[in-house]
């Protein structure tokens, strides 16, 4: 074994250890008790050395009267307090933590890391998560694929919850604040698609430690964003959590209108899919759970109404009919080395087309400014959840809902038509989905890996069996997509958010979750797991020549896609989880 995977992996190997050597600084965090119990033996005997040699120790009077014996035993426990206080400061810090290997390893050829943080380390701990883990390592025989999934389908749960609890002015308003990972802030995008990797468990539930507690407390927290500040993109957290908001060195020379304040926004890109988001997590929270009462309280109506007044104003093109330039709604400006970080044409981006029913996006779901900013990914995404969050609102008491569901409803196919009549493209003999269009005949084809993506497109309502999806699709995973990376690594979507040669095991994902091909999902099966460099955990990107060259060693996102995508597995097509991909 090599020697980046010698670390303790047991009570019997800490005990080991500590007997063979005298000491306890090599026992893994996970074993707190272990490494208790070793202080404890450590105490003890220098306790009894200390009585040995000096049997008149000037000590407490109390304590010098105390027997040999029970002094050796207590004297140790008074520390114990004290230690057991200090653990959550022993807990490790995930974004160096997952950059290192840890036992005990899976048993298959790639020997991968455990990866879970000790149990009072985790963020949230739900039993019905631990429940379809145990149940999971039956269903799958891979010990590989069993140690990736065990690894990355609690990751968000483990690790990124960073606070729940409730509103200051509102005792029974709860409030979530997910981190994605390595990045201490909240992006609408995450957090929506960290809990939908738990989808498939939610449940009604009335308890602030249930899942659907979760749910609630990040649809109230991303109302409340979006309320304030309608076209950002990643949130600080809220003044109840206590939290201090993190800094953004990346967006000190930001210049944004409407303005923004950093206590509160850690970034403001708009990106379309954000506020496409936030009507997915809702529409997932009440298609689970019918709980519609959730909806006529707090601030959901008024947040759709944000929504609607937000995406009108960017259904605008750059000129009005008589070819004055029109006042934007949103501007955007950074000073960067890369044109993927900053807006053209006086922070405005390059000319759209106004009427033709699409809404713009100034950036795309990889936070990468779009070329042409009519994204027709999130146009799908969008039009599909405000449409389903329609019959919702059509349902609530709020006087204003009747009226402001009619006008979802017709926003929504209004955007699905648009598609049809401008984000077509004919590529040779085949029709295909546009990456993204300006209206005035500009077409960029291609496809990036992150979520909403032309791969994607049959999350959001559109056949998978469809001809132009198909034709779309067998572009996208060969070499006319200029973003399809390939190697002996990993061969997948990747995108300019990293650059060149690497490919994102997400896009491997969303493949597998978009075919219904054998062997195609035993191809990406093989090339996930054998891609996380030993780590155990999906990485962000992956050099496709280079294994030991990724991205993000701590993206919740992507490692709760992972699981999600094996428990679809287990109810489509189960065979495939008790194979072999050694």
């Amino acid at each position: 074994m090599s020697p980046k995977h010698e670390a303790i992996a047991s009570p019997q190997d800490a005990f080991s250890a500590y007997h063979s050597r005298g000491q306890c600084d090599d026992v893994d965090h996970r074993w707190v008790n272990v490494y208790i119990s070793c202080e404890i033996t450590r105490i003890r005997q220098a306790v009894l050395h200390i009585y040995s040699q000096y049997h008149a120790v000037t000590l407490d009077r109390t304590v010098r009267m105390v027997p040999l014996s029970t002094l050796a035993t207590i004297l140790p426990l008074l520390v114990v307090s004290s230690f057991a206080q200090q653990v959550n400061y022993t807990c490790p810090n995930p974004a160096v933590y997952f950059t290192e290997y840890h036992g005990p390893f899976s048993a298959g050829r790639f020997n991968l890391s455990y990866q879970r943080p000790p149990e009072n380390c985790r963020t949230f701990n739900l039993s019905e998560v631990e429940d379809t883990i145990s149940s999971m390592r039956e269903q799958i025989s891979d010990p590989d694929l069993t140690r990736l999934f065990e690894n990355a389908f609690p990751n968000t749960l483990d690790t990124a919850i960073r606070w729940h609890g409730i509103a200051a002015n509102n005792s029974d308003e709860e409030l979530t604040f997910i981190i994605t990972g390595d990045i201490n802030a909240m992006w609408l995008r995450d957090s929506s698609n960290q809990l939908q990797s738990y989808l498939a468990l939610l449940k009604p539930n009335t308890s602030q430690d249930s899942l659907a507690s979760l749910y609630r407390g990040v649809i109230n927290l991303q109302s409340r964003y979006i309320n304030t500040s309608p076209h950002c993109n990643s949130y600080q957290p809220p003044a109840e959590s206590g939290v201090d908001p993190a800094v953004n060195s990346f967006a000190a020379t930001d210049v944004v209108c409407p303005n923004v304040t950093n206590t509160t926004v850690f970034e403001c890109k708009y990106e379309l899919d954000s506020l496409a988001a936030f009507l997915e997590v809702s529409y997932n929270y009440y298609n689970a759970t019918e709980d519609l009462d959730f909806f006529n309280r707090f601030q959901w109506v008024d947040t759709v109404q944000t929504i609607m007044n937000t995406v009108f104003n960017l259904t605008l093109g750059t000129y009005d009919p008589d070819g004055r330039v029109l006042d934007q709604p949103y501007t955007w400006n950074r000073t960067a080395n890369s044109a993927t970080e900053t807006v053209s044409n006086l922070f405005r981006g390059n000319p759209v087309m106004g009427g033709t029913g699409l809404i713009r996006s100034y950036f795309r779901p990889s936070d990468d400014s779009c070329i042409y900013q009519l994204f027709i990914p999130a146009n799908m995404m969008f039009s599909h959840y405000l449409g389903l969050c329609a019959n919702i609102m059509q349902n609530l008491e709020n006087p204003s809902a009747a009226t402001l569901a009619s006008s979802m409803h017709i926003l929504s196919s209004t955007i699905r038509a648009a598609i049809d009549d401008y984000g077509l493209y004919n590529s040779g003999n085949a029709t295909i989905y546009a990456y993204e269009i300006d209206g005035y005949g500009s077409f960029n084809i291609m496809d990036d890996a992150n979520i909403p993506s032309l791969l994607s497109a049959p999350f959001f309502g559109y056949d998978v069996n469809d001809s132009t999806y198909q034709n779309t699709r067998r572009l996208l995973l060969s070499p006319s997509n200029s973003y399809y990376m390939r190697g002996p690594v990993i061969n997948a979507i990747g995108g300019p958010h990293v650059s060149f040669g690497h490919g994102w095991p997400m896009a491997s994902i969303v493949r597998i979750l978009t075919t219904s091909d054998d062997d195609e999902i035993r191809g990406e099966l093989r090339q996930l797991i054998s891609s996380t460099d030993g780590l155990g955990l999906i990485h962000e990107s992956v050099n496709s020549w280079n294994v030991s060259d990724w991205t993000r060693p701590w993206f919740s996102w992507a490692n709760g896609l992972f699981g999600q995508m094996i428990l679809d597995l287990a109810e489509r097509k189960p065979y495939l989880l008790n194979e072999s991909y050694q």
